[in-house]
């Protein structure tokens, strides 16, 4: 069985301690919701997970039933920023992800939020909501076994919640593993919750 392990990790920044000694796992099928203040280490924690930051200490590792792919490479992390080049078209932006992440050709793409009423309109004029559909739309255009998702649904209307609700949940019951943060509620039923204590 697949399975996120986190073991005694800590993060500091400057002389404060975000956390430290912090050990959980997460296995195919389950998702964690990652709860605290603003500024106690949510983003951290995932951003360190994705690779985009280093742990202090500790250590971050998938078991994957001999599957010796690199987490990073198991891996979508969805941020605050949306990853949109803003002079690419959104079919570009998408185009690009998919060749990028070994995804599938145009024709055979899912778009779960219905970009393709927009799909010529360059990136940097998109609304805040737009942007965020068409960095989600990653999530549905390429399998990934461990989605990272922080504060995924700011900026989207009440429809696109449903639809983001909806491939949580789908990724979930086929095996997949998520760990999300979010001070709103997501639709989805966490299997764990973990609360990180801290605030700047």
């Amino acid at each position: 069985m697949t399975r996120l392990i986190v073991n005694s990790l800590k993060a500091q920044r400057g002389e404060r301690i975000l956390f430290q000694d912090l050990s959980f796992a997460v296995s195919a099928g389950q998702s964690l919701l990652i709860e605290g203040a603003n500024g106690c280490g949510k983003t951290t924690l995932l951003r360190t997970i994705a690779g985009f930051a280093r742990p202090d200490e500790g250590k971050i590792e998938i078991e994957n039933n001999g599957d010796d792919a690199p987490l990073r490479e198991q891996i979508h992390y969805v941020g605050h920023l949306d990853g949109a080049k803003g002079t690419m078209t959104v079919e570009e932006n998408l185009a690009f992800w998919c060749r990028y992440l070994d995804g599938p050709d145009p024709g055979a793409r899912p778009d779960p939020f219905g970009l393709e009423t927009i799909s010529d309109i360059p990136a940097h004029y998109l609304s805040a909501g737009q942007r965020r559909k068409l960095a989600l739309t990653r999530l549905a255009a390429v399998s990934s076994t461990v989605w990272l998702l922080d504060e995924p649904s700011v900026s989207l209307d009440s429809a696109a919640r449903k639809i983001l609700s909806d491939l949580m949940r789908s990724h979930i019951a086929n095996g997949g593993i998520l760990l999300a943060t979010s001070h709103a509620d997501l639709g989805v039923k966490f299997s764990k919750c973990l609360r990180l204590g801290a605030e700047l």
